[in-house]
């Protein structure tokens, strides 16, 4: 697999020149070939996610990347990120329409709906800030000033903030923010510095009032006590991994960190939630980047950019039994669980297919 194709995949590049664009869709086709090869050993007849519709998004231009999804549950709607179209898509899941598309977003990566408030707010990694829009009129209320490289997102409902990654060496910067942000009056109450390079997803227990963070540069998870706003601890990771996304499940008192270790190979480090402790390690595709549990069935779902979702069941005594990869599409790396709906929606970019929403069912 060439550099540039491998550097993409970390999600370093732009894709901007044709030449580079064309050798990223050839590489990227092959891959497809090579992750059906492999997929068509796992399947089985009773899969744990069933295709149930998809929601094409047209008129997308082509590129590699579709960033982090939110939901409006009361209006039905689904807000996702085509980074290539420099937008938000706006669908309906009633009638799988577009019904909006928010333009001018220089390279969006996370947001989240305040169905109370009516507000979606927006990260763009190229301008740093983080932009406000109507939930009504869709217009741009506010833009909330940050510094470069503003992406992941995640909203606290104990303390009624966004926590939001941005700086770090995308900015220039020694150190990364977790910039706290006021929803209701839109305004950026603090930061909390975190002395890393780059920050990924995080997780919060809101019980505890502590946030995880993965430092993917230093493959550690960093651990942010909200009440006092700072970095408390550093858990590192077993050697080898590049963590990009984690999922919570404080009911066996577990996080699930989802990594990527080769292009075409990835783990879930399972860690003690309350001490950092490793305690397993789970085999899975390469390029992940979407990772949510399934409380009711007692289940792991995550994307990856090989083209599937996986899929473990947790069973007592830190067993975890895995299932059969279900077919999504190459590079189609981030996914969202509402466990309100019961469904997976899977992000999928123009490559090698038109920019669309997999919205899967689980099973049974």
């Amino acid at each position: 697999m060439n550099d540039f194709f491998q550097t993409c995949l970390g999600g370093g590049c732009s894709v901007q020149a044709s030449r580079g664009l064309r050798v990223l869709i050839a590489s990227a086709t092959a891959l497809a070939g090579a992750s059906s090869f492999a997929a068509q050993h796992a399947w089985a007849a009773d899969a744990p996610l069933v295709l149930e519709r998809s929601i094409k998004i047209p008129d997308i231009p082509l590129g590699p990347y579709s960033d982090h999804s939110s939901l409006d549950l009361p209006g039905g709607r689904l807000f996702v990120t085509p980074q290539a179209a420099k937008a938000v898509a706006v669908l309906d899941l009633k009638d799988g329409r577009v019904l909006k598309m928010l333009p001018d977003i220089g390279n969006p990566h996370g947001s989240f709906y305040s169905s109370s408030l009516k507000r979606l707010f927006v990260t763009d990694g190229a301008t740093g800030d983080l932009k406000v829009f109507s939930g009504d009129d869709y217009s741009l209320i506010k833009t909330i000033p940050l510094a470069k490289g503003a992406d992941w997102l995640i909203y606290d409902p104990r303390s009624q903030f966004i926590y939001v990654n941005n700086g770090g060496e995308d900015a220039g910067m020694d150190h990364s923010l977790i910039s706290i942000v006021d929803p209701t009056r839109m305004e950026k109450v603090a930061d909390i510095a975190i002395a890393t390079p780059g920050l990924e997803a995080s997780a919060i227990d809101s019980d505890k009032e502590l946030l995880y963070v993965n430092l993917v540069d230093e493959a550690a998870v960093g651990v942010v006590d909200l009440s006092k706003r700072k970095a408390i601890a550093k858990w590192k990771l077993p050697a080898g991994h590049r963590n990009e996304a984690i999922a919570l499940d404080t009911m066996h008192a577990r996080l699930y960190v989802a990594c990527r270790d080769s292009p075409m190979q990835g783990s879930i480090i399972v860690l003690d939630s309350t001490s950092g402790r490793p305690v397993v390690t789970l085999p899975i595709g390469g390029l992940a980047d979407g990772i949510f549990v399934d409380h009711k069935r007692q289940r792991i779902y995550a994307s990856v950019g090989v083209g599937h979702v996986e899929t473990y069941t947790i069973e007592a005594n830190d067993v975890y039994r895995r299932q059969a990869a279900v077919d999504t599409a190459v590079l189609a790396k981030t996914s969202l669980y509402s466990g309100e709906l019961d469904r997976v929606f899977v992000s999928v970019p123009h490559l090698t297919t038109e920019a669309q929403i997999m919205v899967f069912k689980p099973a049974p």
